[in-house]
């Protein structure tokens, strides 16, 4: 029984060292079941009224820990599976939606940069380096999450132009509610940081 009680408690030490909810759930079962252990032990030695709270409690933790372990495991999966076009759909509803003639100006290279945008139907023009973005594809997040954040470059409307577009600041705090678009914001941070150091250039393309 003692022995039960000293693995349980440093089990619980333990805990406070995870830094990651998944390791911090399995620890907790672990735990819960150490914990009911030795309140089994206590009931086979007599003491039950001593050990029945920490029995009922434990057994009771048992199962929600299970419960938000396969949770997290399979959002885990969900995000991994996701593309980012579903992204980009998931995040419409959140976006406020633009149209633009050709040739109207979004913005200009060292203008502030606080918003992002996707492409819904036309095209989009860098005149600094010649590029074109179509339907589905995402540009301006550079100088939204750049440290500056200024534009990098001018966009203009090669065509007429419908438009989705999120401020930085809604981007981020939609990153803390939906785990698919933290993902996203880190997959397009990553595919900068590649792009800048010349070893790969990103499915979707860091502009402006």
């Amino acid at each position: 029984m003692v022995i039960a009680g000293w693995v349980s408690a440093v089990l619980v030490f333990s805990s406070f060292f995870m830094r990651t909810m998944i390791p911090l759930r399995m620890v907790a079962i672990c735990s819960n079941g150490a914990f009911i252990t030795y309140a089994l032990l206590g009931v086979h030695e007599g003491v039950f009224g001593r050990v029945l709270p920490i029995l009922v409690l434990h057994a009771a933790l048992l199962p929600l820990n299970v419960v938000r372990l396969r949770q997290l495991q399979g959002l885990l999966r969900a995000v991994q599976d996701c593309d980012a076009h579903d992204t980009i759909r998931s995040l419409v509803p959140y976006m406020n939606t633009e149209t633009h003639p050709a040739g109207d100006v979004l913005f200009r290279k060292g203008d502030p940069a606080d918003r992002l945008f996707v492409v819904e139907r036309g095209r989009v023009r860098f005149p600094e380096i010649g590029k074109v973005v179509a339907s589905g594809e995402v540009f301006g997040e550079v100088g939204v999450f750049a440290r500056e954040n200024v534009r990098t470059l001018s966009a203009v409307c090669a065509d007429d132009c419908r438009l989705h577009t999120i401020t930085g600041d809604k981007a981020l705090e939609l990153s803390y509610q939906d785990p698919r678009f933290g993902l996203f914001l880190i997959r397009l941070v990553a595919g900068l940081v590649v792009e800048n150091q010349g070893l790969a250039r990103p499915t979707l393309t860091p502009t402006a």
